[in-house]
């Protein structure tokens, strides 16, 4: 299939476009490359596909990768502009989507709310728009387990009630949701979303706390233990993100119903003090302690519960913390030159 991958140049997006080309599809990925975190890890992931910077600096312009065998091409894009992304679609002969491009962050959202609103609310809409216009198979879309907001059952179900997000964040991706099922249902488009627990690994984000912590620890300065240390989450490897996605994406929509919802986590709370002890133990340091309240948006508690997705697909994430911490902190000292 030729696959459009959005938010390509990100964290999760670069590490799918590697698997999909590695299972012999021809991806074309679109990212803006904001500057919400630090924009040469950015380049430096597109480089890995084979997209020089130069190349992909360039707004509006399709540049072929140097690797797979031209199966990868990338556009520098912003999702909302209303012009370009019909036209691409129209000329490239796109058959899947997997939507990953987003402004992400639960407290950023506080500082800069418009970029949400025009990102992942004008932007999806964009996105629906053009699969509605040109057949697209399927368009799987990421959500986040951020839409369960202040729920208090545990663990989190895709039947639970989603309607109370404590962020702008989390308020876009329910309204994902809910513009995805009108269009499945208006339009008999195929929709997935995927509500990701916490993702992690190599190539990470750097606002995540993996890359947080560990690049504190290093440099020898505090790092900030939210809730005094009170905190649980359902870290979630990275490869077993993207195997959840590419089994998805990949699924004859024949098998599937035209809109569906899954969790994708490791159906396991860890508490943060011990992901933090797992990070020690990987750099054989202790890391600087500084304890703060909890924070505007966030939840003290997340847990996956991944049974429907184990029923209807077979799968379910299972790389556990100290295996998924010591192949970040690998690459992290490689990357960093330490």
């Amino acid at each position: 299939m030729k696959i459009l991958v959005t938010g390509a140049a990100g964290f999760i997006g670069y590490h799918l476009c590697e698997s999909l080309l590695k299972k012999g599809h021809v991806v074309l990925g679109l990212d803006n490359l904001n500057d919400y975190y630090d924009i040469d890890l950015k380049f430096n992931r597109l480089k890995q596909l084979g997209i020089s910077r130069s190349e992909a600096e360039v707004f509006g312009k399709i540049c072929k990768g140097s690797l797979h065998d031209d199966s990868f091409s990338f556009i520098r894009l912003n999702l909302e502009d209303r012009e370009a992304l019909p036209t691409l679609f129209a000329e490239e002969g796109i058959d899947t989507v997997c939507n990953l491009a987003a402004q992400a962050g639960v407290r950023y959202s506080l500082e800069n709310p418009e970029s949400y609103i025009d990102s992942n609310i004008v932007g999806f809409l964009n996105l629906l728009e053009c699969c509605r216009h040109n057949k697209i198979e399927h368009l799987v879309y990421a959500s986040s387990s951020s839409v369960y907001g202040l729920n208090e059952k545990i663990p989190f179900s895709t039947t639970d009630n989603v309607d109370h997000p404590i962020s702008l964040y989390a308020a876009s991706k329910k309204s994902n949701e809910l513009m995805a099922h009108t269009y499945s249902h208006l339009f008999n488009i195929p929709t997935t979303g995927l509500r990701f627990f916490t993702v992690y690994g190599p190539w990470g984000r750097p606002d995540m706390a993996l890359f947080l912590f560990t690049d504190a620890i290093v440099n020898d300065r505090p790092i900030k233990v939210f809730n005094h240390g009170k905190m649980e989450r359902d870290f979630t490897f990275i490869d077993d993100i993207v195997e959840g996605i590419t089994r998805i994406l990949i699924k004859p929509t024949a098998d599937r119903k035209l809109y569906e919802v899954y969790n994708i986590g490791n159906n396991n709370a860890v508490k943060l003090m011990d992901f933090i002890e797992a990070i020690e133990q990987n750099l054989d340091r202790k890391a600087k302690k500084e304890f703060l309240p909890m924070q505007p948006g966030d939840v003290e508690r997340t847990w996956a519960n991944v049974e429907d997705l184990i029923e209807d697909y077979d799968y379910s994430p299972n790389t556990s913390i100290k295996e998924g911490v010591k192949k970040f902190v690998e690459w992290y000292k490689d990357y960093y030159k330490i």
